[in-house]
Parts: C-alpha cells; structure tokens; sequence
C-alpha cells in the first residue's frame, strides 16, 4: 500500500506489506501504546483485534481515535475468556501490550501487578501454543526489566534480570516466562517465533495515565497549577512512542518471514542524545509550550532508578533498525499533539504518523524498503 505524507512524498510497501490482510491481535489496544499501533496497523491495511480493558480515563486516545476493530473488553488473566476470543478471531501474529504499567501503582497495589504482568502473560503465551492460526507473537516488557545497577553505559539483553519495585521485577519475570516458553514450546519448525521487546521512556501525545512526566504535565497545565516532581535529576533514556511500534512492527515482520534467529530479546531505545534527566526534559519541553512551571515535590519518596539507559546495538546491527526522531522532534511532537487537542480539539495523531513515516523514508530506514 502507498502513504500519502506531507511534502507528497509516497511510501511504498511499508514493512514489505506484510501486515495488509493480516490477522493482527494486540493486547491492551485501548492503552496509549497499544491505540497507536493499532492506528498504525490499520493504516497497514491489517485486521485488527483487540483485548484490553476498558480505558482508565476520560479523555483517552482509544476512544478518541474510533478506530474499526474487533473490540474485546476482558481481563488477561481470565484464560478462557482469551482462549475464545483466539479461537473466535484466528490472528496470525499477536502483540502483548497489555499491562499493569505504573511503578508507584505497583507499590500500591503488587498483586494486581504481578498477577497481571506475569500471569496474564503466561495467558497469552497459552493462547498462543493452543491457537493453530498463531505464527508469531511480539510479547512487549520493559526497559526496566534488568537488575538496575545504575551504572553509566546500556543495559544489553545478555545483561542479568530483576527489578527492585514490583513493576520492575514483574517486567523481568515475563522476560524468564517468555524465554521458558520459547525454549519448552516454541523450539520447533512449525511452532510460533516468539519474540520480546524492552523500550524506552515513552512518551507522545494521547497519553493521560497518572504519575507520568508528560502527563501529570499536562494536568498541571490544565488546572494551572506547578506541577510537581519528585526525581528532578533521575535519568531515563525517553523516546517517541512511534519510535518503539516502529520496532515491533519490524521484529513481527522478521518473525512472520519465518527467520526464527530473530525470536529472541531486543531492545528498542533512543540514542545516547535523548538519554536525559527530568528536569532537562522539562527545560527543553518548555521551548515548545511555555504556559507551565515545576517545584520538586516535598512529599516521600518510594524507591525508583535514578539513571537507567539502553543499548540498543543488537537492533541496530541485526534488525537494522534505527530510531527516526530525536529527542527534540520528540517534545516537539508531543507538545504540538496536546496543544492542538486542548487548544483545538484536533486529534493530529495519524498526520503525525505520517510524518514520521516521511522521516524514516529521509533517512532509509530498513521498514521503508521493498
């Protein structure tokens, strides 16, 4: 299929038109990452089911997109609820992004957590091993899946497992579960190329999930008040949400063409220029949107890295994957998206998707190309 971008510039064969046609489920479709790509997809010309639960917010990207999908509402960890809806929809490849993805709620509330994320998990790689349709599945964890040692260079997926919080240390059990998976189900010929995927800090318009940088911003900004922070110099390696789909859609095409070398652990990250700390996100962000102020929170703090980074060489070298904007075109992006929702009530989320597929055409990335 062709796209149409600014500058009339055309796109043909996005991820070689492998996803047109395609049977694609993602769980949590109706989360900021997951209704992006399911934009994405669908202006892939895939047909697209979605399992999640319904959004936390109001307003929230999934509803105001009103996207055509197969739209489940349930439960991960309900198993036989997911069994049927597999065995209903027949996808041909499935992207688990459905989560518990907050750190300070994991504090809070650590059974919903690691209920959620690890057995939830284990639900739709059974899904997956009972389904005959399923060839692939791109099971997406986190950046802080890796025993933080806040040391100053990447983490590299040969790097050890774990997590302090139990956000983090549910993201490294789902690592160990995929990878049990794969090595006791999925070995061979004919079974499902199971992949996993650790991104970075993402960040873009759509996104209204509370204790968020971008976020809790822009309440503060809605009710004029400061917002406060409580990590000012904490570092974290922040990226475009385009930018992490991107790879998963190039991952998931590598697995549909049946190269199972690729059915592994990938990191997904900026580079070394968009690793930054909150506060200089927060001075850059403010070149682009002036109307807001911060002060750092006196209130107690819960344990959270300070400084985490990705390496992200093995995508680079293997998959040929590179990331498109930098961290400036990132808040740039993102303040654009939220000023022309609350200015406007203009969702400019599928204009910015085509932009970014300009951009990545500019500078030839790998998925632009026959």
């Amino acid at each position: 299929m062709a796209f149409k971008a600014p500058m009339e510039i055309v796109v043909m064969a996005l991820f070689s038109d492998i996803y047109k046609g395609r049977r694609v489920l993602i769980t949590g479709h109706t989360g900021f990452k997951g209704s992006w790509l399911a934009m994405w997809l669908k202006e892939l010309g895939a047909e697209v089911t979605g399992i999640a639960l319904s959004p936390e917010s109001i307003p929230n990207h999934w509803d105001l997109l009103s996207l055509e999908c197969n739209d489940y509402r349930s439960d991960i960890r309900d198993y036989d609820a997911i069994l049927k809806i597999f065995k209903d929809t027949n996808p041909e490849i499935v992207f688990h992004l459905a989560a518990q993805a907050l750190v300070r709620r994991s504090y809070s509330n650590p059974i919903d957590t690691w209920s959620s994320n690890v057995m939830g998990s284990v639900n739709i790689l059974e899904a997956c091993r009972n389904t005959p349709s399923v060839r692939a599945a791109v099971i997406i964890t986190s950046d802080k899946c890796y025993e933080n040692k806040e040391w100053h260079w990447g983490y590299r997926e040969t790097d050890a497992l774990g997590g302090y919080d139990p956000y983090s240390a549910s993201k490294g059990s789902v690592e160990l579960v995929v990878a049990s998976y794969r090595r006791s189900f999925f070995s061979d010929d004919n079974s499902p190329m199971v992949a996993s995927a650790r991104a970075g800090n993402v960040i873009g318009g759509g996104d209204w999930a509370q204790d968020r940088l971008i976020p809790d911003l822009l309440r503060s900004i809605t009710i004029g008040k400061p917002l406060a922070i409580r990590s000012p110099l904490a570092t974290r390696p922040w990226q475009h949400v385009l930018e992490s789909l991107g790879g998963y859609l190039l991952l998931g095409m590598n697995l549909l063409k049946s190269h199972r070398e690729f059915a592994d652990a990938w990191n997904f990250g900026p580079d070394a220029g968009s690793n930054c700390s909150v506060s200089e996100v927060l001075t850059r962000f403010k070149e682009h949107w002036d109307s807001f102020n911060w002060q750092i929170s006196d209130k107690p703090l819960l344990h959270e890295a300070n400084l985490l980074y990705l390496d992200s060489s093995k995508a680079k070298s293997t998959l040929k994957w590179r990331p498109v904007w930098d961290l400036e075109k990132t808040l740039e992006a993102t303040a654009n998206w939220y000023r022309e929702y609350l200015e406007n009530k203009k969702i400019i989320s599928h204009s910015q998707l085509l932009s970014y597929i300009c951009d990545a055409q500019n500078i030839n990335s790998v998925w632009c190309k026959e």
